[in-house]
């Protein structure tokens, strides 16, 4: 039976908030946990003493910040045949899992994006009702406890985590699960969503809103990093990304300004 590592990324303060997942019934399943303390330091041992503890559950530390920086790290240390990540305030669907491991390896699948539910069990978004083989127009949506990996196959590929975007970016603090799929796609690898549910995840996220000038333009620079190279497919992209976001957090005004990254 393929191996499952449960990959979470989290701050030090926030590591008494992690619900683990059922090992007990599942002796092929193991914890990875990447902390990071939020300043140069690294997490201090009274930190650390907060953190899950059994024998399959692993923790390693960092200084600094920069979520992607720490979902690099649990991608170079999962020790599953499959790797789903995971924030700290998450619950995972065991069953949902299990079928979307035997979807990705019947399918000879690199990544799977399934779907989670909110607090009240509906679904955090509109999803699509059948499988869909993802590309870069319908993949912009992605949530990184939405996706399961193929270890080996990712390895492989060289994609990582672009450290540039996401939590903890200065400019860019979201967008990173959207590029690293792309750059899946661009490598060429068998990247699908299933309408399977993965998870339960609050209401909120950081990946929720259009608020401010500084959303705007991180949305905008988005498209540049996943069409880098072509002059004309980012514009395309905003312009049909924003369009179905006027008048839900994006004027008229601001569409404009998110075309031309103003």
């Amino acid at each position: 039976m393929a191996s499952l590592t449960f990959g979470y990324s989290t701050l030090a303060h926030r590591l008494g908030k992690i619900q683990l997942p059922n090992l007990k019934d599942h002796p092929d399943w193991d914890v990875l946990i990447t902390v990071q303390s939020g300043n140069e330091q690294l997490p201090s041992a009274e930190q650390l003493a907060k953190a899950p503890k059994g024998d399959r559950i692993q923790v390693l530390a960092f200084p600094g910040k920069g979520v992607t920086k720490i979902r690099n790290q649990v991608l170079a240390n999962a020790k599953g045949d499959y790797l789903i990540f995971a924030d700290d305030d998450i619950v995972f669907n065991e069953e949902g899992l299990l079928n979307a491991i035997e979807f990705m390896e019947d399918a000879d699948l690199a990544l799977a994006l399934g779907q989670a539910v909110d607090e009240s069990g509906t679904l955090r978004k509109k999803y699509p009702t059948q499988p869909q083989r993802l590309n870069k127009l319908n993949s912009a949506k992605a949530a990184t406890y939405e996706m399961l990996v193929n270890t080996k196959l990712v390895r492989d590929s060289g994609v990582s985590f672009d450290e540039n975007f996401g939590a903890g970016a200065p400019n860019t603090y979201l967008g990173d699960e959207y590029i690293f799929v792309a750059d899946l796609v661009t490598k060429g690898l068998n990247c699908y969503f299933i309408p399977v549910t993965f998870a339960t995840h609050p209401t909120e996220s950081s990946g929720s809103g259009w608020g401010t000038e500084l959303d705007r333009k991180a949305r905008a620079l988005i498209f540049d990093r996943v069409f880098q190279g072509n002059r004309t497919l980012p514009y395309l992209a905003r312009i049909g990304f924003g369009a179905r976001k006027i008048g839900k957090g994006l004027t008229f005004k601001s569409f404009l300004l998110f075309i031309f990254k103003r």
